[in-house]
């Protein structure tokens, strides 16, 4: 019976060890590359949409800046004008004082004075209609300039406000881009692409033949694979999606708001079979976008640790597509 009772105790604390030895085996086992690749895909799907949220800001931010440049050109003048309006009610306070108030009007209606009865109130009339006209200039140059101020204040407010969320928005992408790297890092051994050769000709070269506007853009395209992707940048030297396709525009002398949302709001939307190169596809929820450049392909800044490439269009469900107008 004792030995019996050892052997069950025995085999008792032999499986209690296994039991706790298990779990932690389970724990220390690293992920697969598999796995880690689709933390990287889910990773880089939002990084992109702060990274584009972030463009947008700036893209308000800009055009922020150039609003309170006009108002502050329109305020120079009022200015002006106003001191001006300002000047003439004080003259003609002045000389109401001087005259006594109503002097002159009693001097127009008093007998003996030149000219008949209705030549002297039609004098009247005009100098009362000239100082009534005088006060409401003043006046009205004075709320013009009041609504300008205002306006120009509720501007740089907002600009402030968007700018301190640009500074957050900043933050959350570099901290999202450190853990990108890291998965990158254990994935790949390293946290981004190695720069791609570049070909003896230039990628340029290899564009297909379009032409206006459309081929020069379609031509800046090719020129910039092999590029990293930048977060917020427009080129020369690394892009991110919106970024490139608006650089490539620029560059056929279009201006696009550098944010996938905005250009989908300033295109021509049109029909897949209408596509040509050139034409600019937008991918669900507005987050990813990429130049149409023929054969069904687009050429796109992909994410952030990857370079500018040319690949199949169909890389994830598309929102609809766009012709630069």
């Amino acid at each position: 019976m004792s030995s019996l009772r050892m052997l069950v105790r025995t085999l008792t604390v032999a499986g209690l060890t296994a039991a706790l030895i298990a779990p932690s085996a389970v724990a220390r086992a690293e992920p697969s590359v598999a796995e880690l690749t689709a933390r990287i895909e889910k990773s880089s799907t939002e990084l992109e949409r702060v990274v584009e949220s972030y463009n947008k800001l700036n893209e308000e931010i800009k055009a922020n800046k150039a609003a309170a440049a006009r108002l502050h050109a329109r305020i120079g003048p009022l200015e002006a004008q106003t001191a001006q309006s300002r000047a003439d009610v004080g003259e003609l306070a002045a000389t109401a004082y001087k005259t006594g108030g109503l002097r002159t009007a009693q001097a127009l209606l008093e007998p003996g004075g030149s000219g008949s009865l209705m030549d002297r109130l039609s004098t009247l009339d005009h100098l009362t209609r000239q100082r009534q006209e005088r006060i409401a200039g003043f006046t009205d140059s004075q709320r013009r300039l009041l609504d300008q101020k205002a306006r120009l204040d509720a501007t740089l407010a907002r600009e402030a406000a968007q700018a301190k969320a640009m500074s957050g928005t900043r933050r959350t992408i570099e901290r999202d881009l450190a853990k990108l790297y890291e998965l990158r890092r254990q994935a790949y051994g390293r946290a981004t692409e190695a720069p791609a050769p570049r070909p003896a000709s230039s990628s340029r070269d290899d564009a297909p033949a379009v032409s206006g506007k459309a081929g020069i853009a379609v031509r800046y395209a090719y020129g910039a694979v092999g590029k990293p992707y930048v977060w917020g940048g427009d080129g020369p030297d690394g892009y991110d999606c919106s970024g490139l396709t608006s650089a490539a525009w620029r560059a056929a002398g279009k201006s696009l708001p550098h944010n996938t949302r905005m250009q989908w709001g300033v295109v021509a939307h049109i029909s897949r079979s209408e596509l040509r190169p050139g034409d600019l596809v937008f991918y669900s929820g507005l987050g990813h976008m990429g130049m149409y450049v023929g054969g069904g392909q687009i050429i796109d800044a992909p994410s952030a640790g990857r370079n500018v490439l040319k690949r199949d269009m169909d890389i994830m469900p598309i929102q609809g597509y766009g012709r630069v107008r």
